[in-house]
């Protein structure tokens, strides 16, 4: 058996139905082997997990090989994100450190292989990439809303810290009760304790969670929305190419090429296209 017949057979493992399945079912195990050591466990437990841990790891290990070498392009293995973290993740996990200094980290980063079950799966994989693409959109949401938790923060701080140093004594402690207060987390004690000295005061808080509550929190849903509607169309747009069916792309193109021939001929002839000389034209195009 040559290496190609290896390769092919690999690839087809890899895109297997049943095979992925089994991937997301150990990730699921290892999983439940990071939460199981955190109760106190019977001695033949204790003894049996740190097995199935080497168990789990050695499996990440071959399904990473497997994954590899079916790869028809090892080049365009590690230039996926995701390949390069499940990499990342499986060899930091043969590294014995179990009982040395950084068995913390160890633990850590085992903790992590959970997030492996995101790159099995297509429809989490695309989510978060939607999330991440929407970050830079995200950024200047978040600088607004930061400005305007300092301007009622700043107003709070001066009129309401006389009456609880503890809520409103600085800008820092301001924008944490703000932020209590944006949460809903028993808003209305602390609204009515300023409204026994400043009883128009509710209209500090509504018109506070109106702007961060409602509107702000519709403007991030509505940027990650958008965000994953141009993913899916360009999931969709990749599809259709892969299976050589025609993009919008490609359809405006067409368009605007035909436009131009229609254009140049009825420059040409000075008169105007039927539907018979369109067609011709086209057929000429093709």
């Amino acid at each position: 058996m040559n290496f190609q017949t290896i390769e092919t057979r690999f690839n087809q493992l890899r895109h297997n139905k049943f095979f992925e399945f089994f991937v997301i079912a150990i990730i699921l195990i290892s999983a439940l082997v990071i939460g199981v050591k955190t109760y106190d466990l019977p001695p033949w437990l204790i003894y049996v997990l740190p097995w199935l841990d080497v168990g789990v790891t050695a499996f990440f290990l071959i399904e990473l090989s497997i994954r590899f070498i079916g790869e028809p392009q090892k080049k365009r293995f590690f230039r996926e994100p995701w390949n390069v973290f499940d990499t990342l993740i499986v060899i930091v996990s043969l590294v014995p450190i179990e009982d040395s200094e950084l068995a913390l980290v160890g633990r850590l980063i085992r903790i992590f292989r959970v997030l492996r079950m995101v790159s099995m799966i297509p429809e989490l994989r695309l989510l978060l990439n939607s999330l991440i693409r929407a970050l830079p959109q995200l950024g200047y949401v978040v600088l607004l809303m930061f400005i305007i938790f300092y301007i009622y923060a700043a107003a709070g701080s001066s009129f309401f810290a006389p009456i609880n140093e503890k809520l409103w004594g600085d800008i820092s402690i301001s924008m944490l009760t703000l932020f209590r207060v944006m949460t809903f987390e028993d808003w209305t004690d602390v609204m009515y304790e300023t409204m026994e000295v400043h009883p128009l005061s509710w209209t500090y808080y509504l018109s506070f969670i109106f702007l961060t509550t409602f509107a702000f929190l519709n403007m991030v849903i509505g940027i990650v929305v958008n965000v994953m509607e141009n993913e899916h169309a360009q999931e969709k747009e990749l599809l259709d190419l892969e299976q050589g069916i025609p993009t919008i792309t490609d359809l405006h193109t067409e368009i605007k090429e035909l436009k131009a021939l229609i254009m140049a001929q009825q420059l040409n002839t000075a008169q105007p296209l039927t539907s018979d000389k369109i067609e011709t034209t086209l057929q000429a195009k093709s």
